[in-house]
């Protein structure tokens, strides 16, 4: 898909107004579908949502990011708090959040005291010959 046209097309059917600056892919987006960059005007996506939640989603996720593109430019409230945004948003009908996505889990570490047989769950590894227990200072394992 090529997304600066997608983004064009959405901005002039929903907005009725062009979008003259670039759209582009980032797959570092976590938490977030969109952002919105004052400074540049660009336009920010994160691929993930389009797959995971298709493309009506997507269109919403790109209308709310919209929202800020052309309410920054025209001078109005373009932060999420403002009335102006909740307003264009509520009227072009996009996502006031983007939707969770999958996340994938890590496998937890589980490391045993030899003495007291205390367990701890670390997502990262720690090394056993500089850690030891908290409870009574005997040398950890790690379970496999």
């Amino acid at each position: 898909m090529d997304l600066n046209k997608y983004v064009q097309e959405v901005s002039l059917q929903d907005f009725g107004k062009e979008f003259r600056h670039v759209a582009i892919w980032n797959r570092r987006l976590r938490s977030t579908g969109g952002r919105f960059f004052p400074r540049d005007g660009h336009l920010d996506f994160n691929p993930k949502h389009l797959e995971e939640q298709g493309l009506e989603v997507f269109r919403k996720i790109v209308r709310h990011e919209l929202c800020h593109y052309h309410l920054y430019f025209e001078k109005k409230g373009y932060r999420h708090g403002d009335r102006d945004f909740k307003e264009l948003l509520a009227a072009v009908d996009g996502l006031r959040y983007a939707p969770q996505l999958e996340q994938a889990t890590k496998p937890s570490l589980i490391y045993c005291c030899q003495s007291c047989g205390q367990v701890y769950q670390r997502k990262r590894r720690i090394d056993l010959k500089k850690y030891r227990c908290g409870k009574c200072r005997g040398k950890l394992t790690l379970k496999e």
